[in-house]
Formats: C-alpha cells, structure tokens, sequence
C-alpha cells in the first residue's frame, strides 16, 4: 500500500526495509501507518523474494507510540473495524528484525517486543508509558512482555513507566544487543544478511509456528509437535541442501518459503 508515512526498501535483494516516517512526531503510529504497514506486510508474506524484513524509523526516533488522532478525545470510539493487531508479527513466516534507532514507547515499545529480533541503540530510550498515560498494557504487552523478561521485571516495567536506555534493555534480556549511535540500521542489516547466507526460510516460517505454538502446549505437547514437523523435515530439498553445504564447506542453497507450516 502506498503511503508517505512508510518507506519501503527493497534494494538489497532478501532483505525489506520497513521505514516509519513520521521524523517530526517521532514516528508515532497512524492508522494510516498501521494499514501502510500491514498491508506491506501481507504482500511480503507471498513474496519469495523477500526474505527477512527490517523495521526502523526515520530521523532520530523508532516509534513513540500512539498518535494524538488515537488518543484522548479521539479515541473514545469502540471500533476497530480493519483495524490490524501486532501480535500478528509473531506468525508472519519470515523474520522480523527492530532496528531501535531512539525512542520506542508506548505501542512503539510493543511494536519492537513482536519482532523477532531486537537491536538497539546503546541510548535509545525505550518505555512502556501506559501506566501514565492512564491506560492499560495494550497490544499484548501483559503477555509478551513477562516472556521476554520474566514476571518481576515487567511488572516493574508496566506499572512504573519507567524509562530504560538501550544497555539498560540489554542487560534483562529485552533486546538482543545494543550498538552505537547511529548504527542500529547497518547492525541489523548485517544481521538480516547473515540470516539469510545460513537459514533455511521454510525452517524460519516452522520454528516462528513451533515458538507460538509453545506457549498453549504442554512440554509433551510440543515435544511431539516438533516430532512430527521433523518427518517431513528430513525428507525435505532444504535438509538435502544442508547436509550437502555442511559436508562441501560451502554456502547452501536453500528454497525459498513456500507453503505456511503445519499447524497441529
């Protein structure tokens, strides 16, 4: 979908760049970034050409959440109709990476939590705001965040609205790692590439499945699960292509995603 709010990168090939672009307001969310965004999201999921997608911000901010157009006054309306959820990051097939360039509050915060992968600037400034905002832990934060962080931190984080700088986010687990000022782009890309020059994009769309999945199943449940998932696995082109890479010292080969993973 085309917006100004969004820019769309694809020039490296595998990777897209998701850029919010809202630079003045800190790239607070819109409805119209939202449908920009998920509808880019939707085109992607098909795309074999795209392997690994990239989010960040434009100028010095990731995403301060919330617009004022959907807060206060505005937002008194129960309607969500087409309205998209963020949640729906954790079974989109191919992975996700948040390039947290500065501040993440609010939905921004959560937005980067349902990436895959998180690297943040060494200073960013990443906040859950709810709490003094006289809200609630919206967009699944009450769920995900404790899996990230465990129950005593998120319950720190949620009811205080404390800020944490990037290191500070590191040291409890809440993102993958921190770099630099200025580098969390280039960071990320590097990421993404490596991603790409060593997985298998039908295995990522599996294990994605396999992580949701995890947290209704019992142990055995998902023991079995991936049981299961590893007959066809083992028969698969990509396991061929593996082995073949591993065993000649080479770069492998693998197929593009193809068909949604199974679902027990």
């Amino acid at each position: 979908m085309d917006s100004n709010e969004l820019i769309v990168n694809s020039s490296e090939s595998g990777i897209l760049q998701l850029i919010l672009n809202r630079p003045a307001q800190l790239n607070a969310w819109t409805p119209a970034l939202e449908a920009a965004f998920f509808g880019t999201l939707d085109a992607a999921a098909a795309d074999p050409d795209v392997r690994v997608v990239v989010v960040t911000g434009a100028g010095r901010g990731f995403c301060a959440g919330a617009s004022f157009d959907m807060l206060g006054e505005a937002a008194r309306s129960n309607d969500r109709t087409g309205r998209r959820e963020l949640c729906e990051l954790a079974e989109f097939p191919k992975p996700v990476i948040a390039a947290i360039n500065g501040p993440a509050a609010g939905l921004g915060f959560v937005l980067a939590l349902w990436c895959d992968i998180r690297i943040a600037a060494a200073d960013a400034k990443l906040t859950t705001s709810f709490a003094r905002l006289g809200l609630v832990a919206e967009h699944g934060a009450a769920w995900l965040l404790p899996r990230l962080v465990g129950r005593t931190h998120a319950t720190d984080l949620l009811l205080s609205g404390r800020t944490l700088t990037g290191t500070q986010a590191e040291s409890i687990g809440l993102v993958s790692r921190t770099v630099e000022a200025g580098q969390t782009l280039s960071a990320a890309m590097d990421y993404a590439r490596e991603l790409i020059r060593t997985g298998a994009p039908n295995s990522w769309a599996t294990i994605k499945r396999q992580l949701v999945d995890a947290e209704q199943l019992s142990l055995r449940e998902s023991y079995t699960q991936a049981t299961e998932l590893m007959i066809p696995a083992l028969a698969a082109a990509d396991h061929r292509e593996g082995v073949a890479a591993w065993r000649d010292k080479r770069t492998p080969r693998f197929e593009a995603f193809a068909t949604p993973s199974p679902r027990r």
